[in-house]
């Protein structure tokens, strides 16, 4: 195995991406590098994706992406996240939360 710092950076920035993106989609307060707002950990985590894919870019080119099946997959999950959480949260959790307001 030929892992090398640029991969791990690769992976802990892609990564860090989905807590943030989470978390400002559900507008949890959670701090990021642009404060605790919901707006502020969504770009944040863009700007993780945009650090991770500039890593990749530099170290292997994007041509060479579909070798890297496993970067696909998280990229894939970080747009399933972003793009559902709110739906999830809604469906399952809001009414499960102490301070909802679902009239129990």
């Amino acid at each position: 195995m030929n892992m090398t710092i640029i991969d791990f950076l690769i992976g802990f920035t892609l990564m860090n991406a989905m807590p943030h993106f989470l978390f400002g989609v559900l507008k949890i307060r959670f701090f990021s590098a642009f404060g605790f707002s919901p707006q502020g950990n969504i770009a944040y985590g863009f700007l993780n994706v945009a650090i991770a894919l500039a890593l990749f870019h530099g170290e292997y080119g994007f041509q060479s992406l579909p070798n890297h099946a496993i970067v696909i997959g998280a990229c894939a999950m970080l747009l399933i996240y972003l793009v559902s959480g709110r739906f999830f949260y809604n469906r399952f959790q809001l009414g499960q939360l102490p301070n909802s307001h679902s009239g129990k």
